[in-house]
C-alpha cells in the first residue's frame, strides 16, 4: 500500500502542472498563472497575420529543404514547382540549382531549418521544475518578444464531441477559450485517435496534418508545445498560448506540417491551432513557462 501511494504521489507531482482541475482549485494561491484580457476578441499577443506569416515561413523552408521527397506533390502542382525552386535558390544559398528538373541539394535537419529560418531551436528536456517531468527549452539562438516559439499539437475536439475515455489520466488536454479541446497526448488511445483521423483526411499524396510529433523524429520542430510547463512562484511565465484558426486559403502542400487534426470529419470549419508566443525576449538555455489560464474580465 505504501509503495502504491508513493507511485501515485510521483505521478501526481508531475501531473498537477498540466491538470486543469488542479489549477482551478489553486487559482487563488497561484494568481500568476492567470492572464487577464478585457474580452475574448483581444486574446491575442500578436495578430493572426503575424502567426500565419511565421507558420508559412517555417513550413515553406521545411518543404524546400526536403524538396526531393515532395516530387509526388509537385507533379500534381506543376505551377508551384519552379516557384519553390526559386525559393530554394533565394533562401538556401548552400543549394545549387541547375534547372527546374535537375538540382542538387543539401538536406538540413528540421532543427537546422528552424534555426536558419527563425534564429532559434527548441527541444524537450528534463524540466528545471522539481517533479514536473519533461519541459521545453530554447537550446540555441535567441527568441525575441512576440515570436511564435512553439505549437500545441493534437486532435481537436469541438464542444460535446466524445473525449471521455481519451481524457482518463491524460495530462495533455488543452481547453481553448471557446470550449474547444486539444488532446496533445502522444501515447495510448489519444495517439491512435490522432493517427486514425489524420489518415482518414489524407487526400491522395496530400497529407492534411503532421503525424511526426507522435514520434521522436519531428518533421515540424515547433510541435512540442504540449510539454511546456505552467509557471510557478519561482519561474514566471515567458510564453502564452494563442488560438489560431487556419484559413481556408492555407497552401495545401504545407498542411503536412500542421500538427492538428479535427476529430469529426463532417464538420466544415477552419482547423484550430494553438501557438505559444513569447511574452519577453528568451535567451539560449532558458526553459519555456506558460500561463495556463486566460481569464476574460
Amino acid at each position: 500500500a505504501a509503495a502504491m501511494l508513493r507511485t501515485l504521489r510521483r505521478r501526481w507531482d508531475a501531473y498537477k502542472y498540466r491538470f486543469v482541475p488542479w489549477l482551478a482549485l489553486n487559482l487563488r494561491r497561484k494568481r500568476r498563472t492567470l492572464r487577464y484580457v478585457p474580452e475574448s476578441s483581444q486574446d491575442k499577443i500578436i495578430s493572426d497575420d503575424d502567426v500565419l506569416e511565421t507558420l508559412l515561413k517555417i513550413f515553406k523552408a521545411l518543404f524546400v529543404n526536403d524538396l526531393s521527397r515532395q516530387a509526388h506533390i509537385l507533379a500534381l502542382l506543376p505551377e508551384l514547382k519552379c516557384n519553390y525552386l526559386e525559393l530554394l535558390t533565394v533562401e538556401q544559398k548552400r543549394f545549387r540549382v541547375n534547372s527546374c528538373n535537375h538540382r542538387s541539394q543539401h538536406v538540413f535537419s528540421p532543427d537546422e531549418v528552424l534555426f536558419n529560418t527563425l534564429g532559434f531551436t527548441i527541444s524537450r528536456e528534463r524540466s528545471s521544475l522539481l517533479s514536473a517531468g519533461t519541459g521545453v527549452f530554447v537550446t540555441k539562438g535567441f527568441v525575441p518578444k512576440g515570436t511564435v516559439v512553439s505549437m500545441y499539437p493534437g486532435t481537436v475536439y469541438r464542444k460535446h464531441e466524445p473525449i471521455f475515455f481519451q481524457s482518463l489520466g491524460n495530462a495533455f488536454i488543452f481547453r481553448c477559450i471557446d470550449g474547444v479541446l486539444i488532446d496533445g497526448n502522444d501515447k495510448g488511445l489519444s495517439r491512435s485517435v490522432y493517427r486514425s483521423c489524420s489518415r482518414r483526411d489524407q487526400l491522395g499524396p496530400f497529407q492534411m496534418s503532421d503525424e511526426s510529433w507522435l514520434t521522436a523524429a519531428l518533421q515540424n520542430p515547433l510541435a512540442v508545445g504540449q510539454y511546456v510547463n505552467n509557471c510557478s512562484h519561482e519561474k514566471a511565465a515567458n510564453v502564452c498560448y494563442q488560438e489560431f484558426d487556419v484559413p481556408g486559403y492555407f497552401p495545401v502542400e504545407l498542411k503536412q506540417y500542421l500538427p492538428n487534426i479535427v476529430y469529426s470529419h463532417d464538420i466544415e470549419s477552419h482547423p484550430r491551432c494553438v501557438v505559444l508566443v513569447t511574452l519577453r525576449d528568451i535567451k539560449q538555455g532558458e526553459e519555456l513557462f506558460s500561463n495556463y489560464y486566460t481569464v476574460v474580465s
